[in-house]
């Protein structure tokens, strides 16, 4: 008998600028509002996710891999640390103009922590969503630190349309802000570094601005003029009940977009994998995954860890996940 899957269940933040939709559309039940993010699948301390059902329930996802840290498989090199982090976004308002460090800088100078690239899946846009992706020109630290200064740092700055379907690649060092009207979700490595390098002067909920990070920012920040960002070659790949296509590959993880259909059968098989474990994030639909004698009822915006040595998993419905790969 192989290992079991575990459905999760997020914590939640209230950052300024987040909406209703997680709650409204996604039915997270938080009790915060607004709701910015949900850490669907986290062992990070500042926002651990939770087992939701089975014999780890209420567990946080860490004390399971603590006690079973043969769920994360070989690739994790034997530690109990999940090395990335799930997130959905709703930014119902812009987020800050924002930079994040690589492995190499956070672990010198931030105690040892990983760095933060990240890759985003947009679930919905409105019709004049942009989010900004790296500087238009190239520009000095000198000349940046003026620009935030003054109020005209937007100058520098790529602004690009955004739709649905959308991928993005943010690799360590790119300044990069969401902008108001993006649903997202979010791969990235587990980290919480972010180093604002402008807020628009917004003041929180306990009266005060935000606080920036501009030397830090400047430090780990490419300075160069950036490309625009193109969306990748995505070849849907079609078996029997189901359909997927690779959106992002990197170092830290994989991501898969997989489309589920079993009107016309009666379940497809998700195999398991004895080198890495699985996360399958269900952005759309809603199904049953079962193995031998457990069975699992998800709704879109349900997070299903699975482990490495997992049992054969039969799903039924129709649905669309993201199938993220450590």
């Amino acid at each position: 008998m192989g290992n079991k899957p575990l459905l999760l269940k997020p914590s939640g933040k209230d950052y300024l600028w987040g909406g209703r939709r997680l709650n409204d559309e996604f039915e997270k039940k938080i009790d915060m509002s607004p709701l910015a993010e949900t850490w669907e699948c986290s062992t990070h301390p500042d926002g651990p996710s939770f087992v939701c059902g089975g014999e780890f329930d209420g567990m946080t996802l860490d004390k399971v891999l603590k006690i079973h840290p043969e769920y994360l498989g070989t690739h994790s090199g034997g530690g109990s640390e999940l090395p990335i982090l799930i997130k959905f976004i709703d930014a119902d308002k812009d987020l800050s103009v924002q930079v994040h460090p690589d492995d190499e800088y956070a672990r010198e100078h931030e105690g040892g922590q990983r760095g933060k690239t990240e890759m985003w899946y947009v679930l919905d846009a409105a019709g004049d969503a942009r989010l900004v992706y790296g500087l238009n020109r190239k520009v000095s630290k000198d000349e940046l630190k003026r620009a935030v200064a003054d109020g005209t740092v937007g100058k520098y700055l790529q602004s690009i349309p955004v739709k649905k379907d959308d991928v993005f690649f943010v690799e360590a060092g790119t300044i990069h802000a969401i902008g108001a009207g993006v649903l997202l979700a979010e791969i990235q490595e587990s980290s919480n570094l972010t180093y604002r390098l402008y807020d628009y002067d917004r003041i929180d909920k306990s009266g005060e601005k935000r606080q920036l990070h501009i030397d830090k920012a400047l430090d780990v920040s490419n300075l160069e003029a950036a490309s625009e960002p193109r969306q990748p070659l995505r070849v849907l790949k079609y078996r029997q009940g189901v359909a997927s296509e690779l959106l992002s590959r990197c170092r830290y993880f994989e991501v898969y977009r997989m489309l589920i259909n079993t009107e016309r059968r009666q379940q497809v098989t998700y195999a398991a994998d004895s080198v890495s474990y699985k996360v399958l994030l269900c952005v759309g639909g809603c199904g049953t995954i079962s193995c031998s004698d457990l069975s699992i009822n998800f709704y879109k915006g349900d997070c299903i860890f699975v482990p490495a040595e997992s049992e054969v998993l039969n799903i039924h419905g129709q649905a669309q996940f993201l199938d993220i790969r450590g």
